[in-house]
């Protein structure tokens, strides 16, 4: 009897284990504590980040944790968040952006105690800033109207264009919009400030004052170890920034002011520069093909005694994201796409051997002291953690959980990495994530899964092992779905021939991959219901429902094309980034390519006859929203269910949290009302 009673009761607490586990909702992703500015102390003793406590939450400060005990102690508690953070040289102090003052200005910190002091008092926000090896230059971001020689020239300007009676936009050249607003003259500028030795530093100077364009912002900037240059990057003064991705290197000198463009003979795009610890070498990542913004990132390593540039590993096939010197400044870690995965790799700069350190999950914000790496992680089922592991890529550590309340009742989907024959019967990548409450009993009894096939965009992206903010998988697992998603040919991370492949054939080569791996994944997972699927993607992947629509009709029960490309000319034509199509598409579109027409949704619709949720940002000038009117506005003529959803205040994605709320909830309407269980799959209970 009693054993009788024990295996009651084991059943029963299994049952409430059951119902006590939540749904992963998009409420509780807003919700989610986010990571920011994680840093490590000079001495690695210590770490500091900043949690905001939710997507759209003011709680957003910063905390301390030591490294050898793991005891956190919130830093700060003001009301106005802060940013931006960057430890003092001797480890004593931090400093950080915050508009506690009405502005955003730099503060620094004590760790010993005390408030913070305010450091900059300049009559425009500071957007970002560094800080040179001296602890007295600071390199700073601002907002200014280009040509002006003081800081008040800018507010002046600003002032009479608030004044002015009439409303006119007026360019006579390109870009006119950039990303979701349309350009102005004011620019995103470089300035260089000193600290006095007592009080705050109230001029700056702008290193490229006469230049009416913007430079890439401060993650691309690197003070020289002397403290006496700095290099940033940006596309030279001219005409062809909508058809160029000439980004270039320049040196400054912060005493004489001059700027030398140090990577001039490149015509395509260099980024990332970074200085060894001696200021001996500078290491910088760049691209070979002109106007090609997705081509292979290989190592450059500059002598700058010398002056010679010369690549590192040139024929490792990935391309690299972050590069950083080790402390000896004998290695180069580096993180790049890997099959699936951001990893993590050390690199010999002598020889170009490449190591694997890591991987698992997407990596970054990689610094390293003594034997460990410290990098920050997140997966398809965990948000983004700090964790440590020894430079051999032994003892993995997480530091961090900061979401561990708020997740500890989820039940997060299974998911698995896939392999299957694409096109010209190459390895092709994917993943499935198994619904959340995936029952194997009733599988076993002849229940199937409803599919939700995610096309990722770009098209050279991935939808990888990455805990993803606005297309994430274990949504539609929560709701149900067996999800599917295959980084077909052009995606990143499997090599530079592979993502190239998309190049002038982007209907054909993803479309025969992403058919051949859904016909796959059903067979290789049984309970996946091949016959009750939909479709759906944004921007590229968008525009392959649109394709799906026209070349793959019998398909799908339904699809859902988020500011999806629809016409290939009117698109070339109202598009920003002028680069990108006529590189993928063989170039402008008057020129007479026949990609414009060979690969055009709209060339197609004759065919169309599947039920489409067409979803659209306003602001959206990457693919402007003529382009989801025109898919609308055919499938209402052909007589096909469909439905537009607008946000009059979003641009390419969805940020604004209430709205992503409104979205979830238009797509999985959509996706219910025509993936209902058939006889076929439906379990009589």
């Amino acid at each position: 009897m009693k054993k009788i009673l024990s295996l009651v009761a084991l059943s029963l607490v299994a049952t409430l284990n059951v119902s006590i586990a939540e749904v992963f909702t998009v409420e509780k992703l807003n919700e989610l504590n986010q990571l920011h500015d994680v840093k490590l102390s000079p001495n690695g003793e210590q770490l500091i980040y900043g949690i905001q406590k939710g997507t759209s939450s003011t709680d957003n400060h910063l905390y301390i944790q030591s490294i050898a005990n793991g005891k956190v102690k919130q830093l700060t508690t003001h009301k106005a968040s802060e940013s931006n953070v960057v430890w003092a040289k001797d480890g004593k102090s931090i400093y950080f952006l915050s508009s506690r003052s009405g502005s955003s200005q730099i503060w620094q910190l004590a760790l010993a105690g005390g408030e913070a002091r305010q450091i900059s008092d300049l009559p425009l926000d500071i957007n970002e800033f560094k800080l040179a090896n001296n602890g007295k230059t600071f390199a700073l971001s601002m907002t200014v109207k280009p040509g002006c020689d003081n800081l008040i020239c800018t507010l002046n300007a600003q002032k009479i264009d608030q004044d002015k009676k009439h409303n006119v936009r007026t360019y006579n050249q390109l870009m006119v919009r950039h990303w979701d607003r349309w350009t102005s003259q004011y620019k995103e500028h470089l300035f260089i400030a000193n600290m006095p030795n007592s009080g705050m530093f109230t001029k700056a100077q702008d290193l490229i004052a006469d230049w009416n364009n913007d430079y890439e912002g401060m993650s691309q900037v690197a003070f020289n170890p002397d403290s006496r240059s700095l290099i940033f990057v940006a596309k030279a003064p001219g005409k062809d920034h909508a058809w160029t991705t000439n980004f270039d290197l320049f040196n400054v000198d912060l005493t004489s002011k001059e700027l030398t463009n140090i990577t001039q003979e490149n015509k395509a795009w260099d980024a990332s520069p970074v200085y060894s610890s001696d200021g001996r070498f500078l290491a910088y990542k760049a691209m070979k093909s002109e106007g090609y913004e997705s081509d292979k990132f290989t190592i450059r390593l500059r002598d700058n005694v010398t002056g010679k540039i010369r690549d590192v590993a040139s024929q490792w096939d990935r391309s690299v994201s972050q590069v950083i010197f080790s402390e000896d400044n004998r290695t180069l870690y580096v993180t790049a796409q890997n099959v699936g995965q951001k990893s993590i790799f050390a690199i010999n700069p002598e020889f170009g051997d490449v190591r694997t350190v890591y991987n698992l999950g997407t990596a970054g914000d990689i610094t390293t002291i003594g034997d460990a790496i410290y990098f920050t992680r997140h997966t398809l089922n965990t948000p983004k953690d700090v964790f440590v592991v020894n430079k051999e890529g032994y003892d993995v550590k997480q530091l961090t959980d900061i979401n561990k309340g708020k997740l500890a009742a989820v039940n997060f989907a299974e998911y698995e990495q896939f392999k299957f024959k694409g096109w010209n019967n190459e390895d092709v990548h994917g993943y499935w994530l198994k619904p959340a409450n995936f029952d194997q009993k009733q599988v076993e009894q002849g229940k199937k899964y409803p599919i939700a096939y995610l096309v990722h965009g770009g098209p050279q992206g991935s939808f990888g092992n990455m805990f993803h903010y606005r297309w994430n998988a274990q949504l539609w697992a929560a709701q149900g779905y067996g999800v599917v998603m295959v980084d077909f040919h052009g995606s990143t991370g499997y090599g530079k021939a592979f993502t190239d492949s998309i190049g002038r054939d982007w209907g054909g080569k993803p479309l025969e991959d992403l058919q051949k791996g859904l016909a796959f994944i059903v067979k290789d997972q049984p309970w996946l219901d091949g016959d009750n699927a939909c479709a759906l993607g944004a921007s590229y992947g968008g525009y392959m429902m649109n394709w799906f629509a026209g070349k793959w009709s019998e398909r799908f029960k339904c699809l859902i094309n988020h500011a999806g490309l629809y016409d290939m000319p009117s698109f070339y034509q109202s598009t920003e980034e002028l680069w990108f199509p006529e590189y993928d598409m063989g170039g402008p579109s008057w020129q007479g390519s026949e990609d414009y027409s060979k690969f055009n949704p709209s060339a197609f619709v004759d065919n169309w006859k599947t039920p489409m949720l067409v979803i659209q940002g306003e602001l959206d000038y990457r693919v402007p929203y003529a382009q989801s009117l025109g898919a609308f506005t055919t499938l209402q003529r052909k007589g096909i269910d469909s439905r537009l959803v607008m946000f009059p205040d979003e641009d390419h994605h969805i940020r604004n949290p209430d709205n992503l709320v409104v979205w979830y909830s238009e797509v999985f309407k959509w996706l219910d009302r025509y993936t209902q269980p058939t006889s076929e799959s439906a379990i009589t209970e």
